[in-house]
This record gives C-alpha cells, sequence and structure tokens, in this order.
C-alpha cells in the first residue's frame, strides 16, 4: 500500500476536470446559442461562416441600396409626371391657339401661359434631387455631355468601268458579287457581257436588283460607268469599295458629292452607379437625361419662337430662352408638333426609368432569398442544436458530480493504512 501517490485518486481528478471542462464548454454552447464560441471549437468551420457572415451582410447591404435607388427613380419619375402633365397642357394650349377664333389678343394671353409653363418645366428639371444630387438636368453623378442631330448628306459616286468585262469575269461592289455573261438569264448576280454601255446598263439592273446593295444605293447610267447615289438615312456615307476578278479594267471610284452620316441628337446625361451585389463590380448603371426645356425642344430660337427672351430657368425669374410661339395660326401648329415630340421624349425616360425600377424589385427578391439561403447555411455551421446540446450538459453534469463523489471515496483509501499501526 502507498501513500506518496494516491494514482486512484488521480485517475479521479483527471476525470473530473474532464467532466467539468466539457460541462463548461456545453454551459458556454448553450448561454450563447452557438456551437462555435472560438477557433478552437472549429477551426474550419469558423474561417467558413465568417466569409459567409460577410456575404450574408453584404447582400443585405445591396438590398438596401437596390431600395434607396427604387426611391432614387421615383422620385425623378414623379416629376416627369408632373412635366408631361404640363406638355399636355401646352399641347392643349396650342391647338387652341390655332384656331383663328382667337384674336391676337388672346393668343397674347395663351402666348403667357405657354411662357411660365415652359419655365416651370425648367424648373422642374433644375431642382429635382435626391440626396441634394440633381437627377434631371445633366449635371448630377457621372456626367456625360449629349450633342445636337444632324441629318445625314447623301454621297454620290461614280464606279469608272474602262472596258468590257469578259465572260465569267466579276465584279465585287460592297463584297456582293456579281458575274458577267456572255448570255445572261438574269440570275441574281449576273448581268450581260456585251459592249460596254449595254454592260452598264446590265450591270446597274444587277445592283438594284440586289437587297443588300440597293438598301444603301440607287445604281444609274452614266455613260459607259455605273454612279451609285447613296439613299438618306445611312449612318455612315463612306465611298463604295469595288474590285474586280480580270484585273485589267479599271474600277475606280470617284466621290462626286461627299456624304455626311447622320448624328442622332443625344441629351445630357446623369450616371449613378447602384452596388446591388454583395462583392465587387456586382453593380448596375442608372441614367437619367436631360429633362429641362431646351433637351425638350420646346425652347430655342428661330420663326417658330418668339421673339424675346420669355422664359427662365426656373430659379432666378431671369428670362433667358425663348418659349414655342402660338402667336399664329401656322406656328400654332408648328408648336403642337414640337411639344408632342416632347412628350414622347418624357414618355421614353418614364419608360426606362419604370423598366428599372422592375429589374431592382426583381433584384431585392434574389437578394433577399440568397440572403436566407446563406443564413440557413451559417446557422447550420455556427449555431448550436439546443436539445442535443442540453442532453451533453446533463451528461457531463452528472458525470462531474459522480467524479467529485468518486475522489472522496479515492481520497478515503490511504487511512486504510491506519489499521496496519493497531
Amino acid at each position: 500500500m502507498r501513500i506518496n501517490h494516491n494514482i486512484t485518486a488521480l485517475n479521479t481528478y483527471g476525470k473530473l476536470n474532464s467532466a467539468n471542462n466539457a460541462q463548461a464548454k456545453s454551459m458556454e454552447k448553450l448561454s450563447s446559442g452557438l456551437r462555435i464560441n472560438s477557433a478552437a471549437d472549429d477551426a474550419a468551420g469558423l474561417a467558413i461562416s465568417e466569409k459567409m457572415r460577410g456575404q450574408i451582410r453584404g447582400l443585405d447591404q445591396a438590398g438596401k441600396n437596390a431600395q434607396d435607388s427604387i426611391s432614387m427613380i421615383q422620385t425623378a419619375e414623379g416629376a416627369l409626371g408632373e412635366t408631361t402633365n404640363i406638355l399636355q397642357r401646352m399641347r392643349e394650349l396650342a391647338v387652341q391657339a390655332g384656331n383663328d377664333s382667337n384674336t391676337g389678343s388672346d393668343r397674347g394671353e395663351i402666348q403667357k401661359e405657354m411662357n411660365q409653363l415652359t419655365s416651370e418645366i425648367n424648373r422642374i428639371g433644375n431642382t429635382t434631387e435626391f440626396n441634394s444630387q440633381k437627377l434631371l438636368n445633366g449635371t448630377g453623378g457621372t456626367t456625360t455631355p449629349g450633342r445636337t442631330g444632324s441629318a445625314a448628306t447623301a454621297g454620290d459616286y461614280k464606279i469608272t468601268l474602262s472596258g468590257a468585262f469578259a465572260a465569267d469575269d466579276t465584279i465585287t461592289i460592297d463584297g456582293e458579287e456579281f458575274t458577267a455573261k456572255a448570255t445572261s438569264d438574269a440570275n441574281a448576280g449576273e448581268f450581260a457581257q456585251t459592249s460596254r454601255d449595254a454592260q452598264a446598263t446590265a450591270l446597274a439592273e444587277a445592283i438594284n436588283g440586289n437587297d443588300t446593295l440597293s438598301a444603301k444605293y440607287t445604281a444609274t447610267v452614266d455613260g459607259n460607268d455605273i454612279k451609285l447615289v447613296q439613299k438618306t438615312g445611312q449612318e455612315s456615307a463612306t465611298a463604295p469599295t469595288v474590285s474586280d476578278s480580270s484585273g485589267t479594267i479599271d474600277t475606280a471610284v470617284e466621290t462626286t458629292t461627299a456624304g455626311a452620316a447622320a448624328v442622332e441628337a443625344v441629351s445630357d446625361k446623369s450616371s449613378f452607379t447602384s452596388q446591388i451585389g454583395a462583392n465587387a463590380n456586382q453593380t448596375m448603371t442608372l441614367e437619367f437625361s436631360d429633362m429641362r426645356a431646351a433637351a425638350l425642344g420646346i425652347v430655342g430660337t428661330g420663326a417658330n419662337f418668339t421673339d424675346d427672351n420669355t422664359v427662365n430657368d426656373g430659379a432666378n425669374g431671369v428670362a433667358n430662352e425663348r418659349a414655342l410661339d402660338v402667336t399664329t395660326s401656322a406656328k400654332a401648329g408648328n408648336a403642337v408638333t414640337v411639344i408632342q415630340s416632347a412628350i414622347d421624349k418624357v414618355s421614353s425616360e418614364r419608360s426606362k426609368l419604370g423598366a428599372y425600377q422592375n429589374r431592382l424589385d426583381h433584384t431585392i427578391n434574389n437578394l433577399s432569398t440568397s440572403s436566407e439561403n446563406l443564413t440557413a447555411a451559417e446557422s447550420r455551421i455556427r449555431d448550436t442544436d439546443m436539445a442535443k446540446e442540453m442532453m451533453e450538459q446533463t451528461k457531463n453534469s452528472i458525470l462531474s458530480q459522480a467524479s467529485q463523489a468518486m475522489l472522496g471515496q479515492a481520497n478515503q483509501q490511504p487511512q486504510n493504512v491506519l489499521q496496519l499501526l493497531r
């Protein structure tokens, strides 16, 4: 029997410590509701769940961002709704002014309201803002300058055919190939190869019968050569490219009248980036066009506008633009056309904003669903199963109490040595 080392007590003490530590862990998990309270509990699980937490919080904030963007859109669209109402009233006034039952004085009164309504459109454009950022005058966010429009100018070009084609020689115009035939059956891509003048006539007919080329040019005969008259409305006015297979016929292109491409008028734009995802570059861009009177074409210079400045920017009251003139029947008729075009432009802008809003509604739904699913996944990794952990805690509590009792018994064993001294 030994008294210096009570091995039974030491073993029991070790088991008691293990039971106490396990009970402490269970109590920590039960009190926090988390299975992982420190990296030591589950290192890999902690790393995974922290990434998920970052993603979840990012998704939730992206949803809030999308809501803010919808609020911005609704602010702009609401203002444009009133702009539409104003334009409809202006159109009504223009129609009224077009009736010769009105005297010059009557039209003068109508003109006064036209001037004020135009100024109000400017005021709406200059003062509509969200979080102090202008939305409808092309100065908020990232700005893109607009441009004025111009009509296309058609170009005229001459294809010089020095010499006659041999049978089965080909000529290619803007990628469309035509073959010379001694006897043409009027097949697509063929033209009769006879005398030079007849050859030009046949080639012109073949060009006009080609869908691709006839959409761009009208071919006519110019002596023994071909003249291509470019149709208006083309996006470009570059000279046609021409080549022939024989290499012996001069198919040079001469520019008789240079053309210019049509340029569409574009208003100034304000662009705002909306972060609609939890990660970098998950964004969408919201564009708001300048919706003031000048951008809508209802102020300007010329015969169809007032002689003097009658329109202000809606802020300082200083007239610096000229309104549509409705003082005669002819001018009133022109004003109807111009105002209708402005209504169409505002309606198009409102449609675009409505499309943005509908997209963002779906974005919010998707973000909410993703956040919900990731939260469930993170919960499975990080949260504790309360029922299971209470079972573990009960077991560890019983083991701890039993270990304490057994430690007391183990400490009593060395007392048996005293029996040897009796």
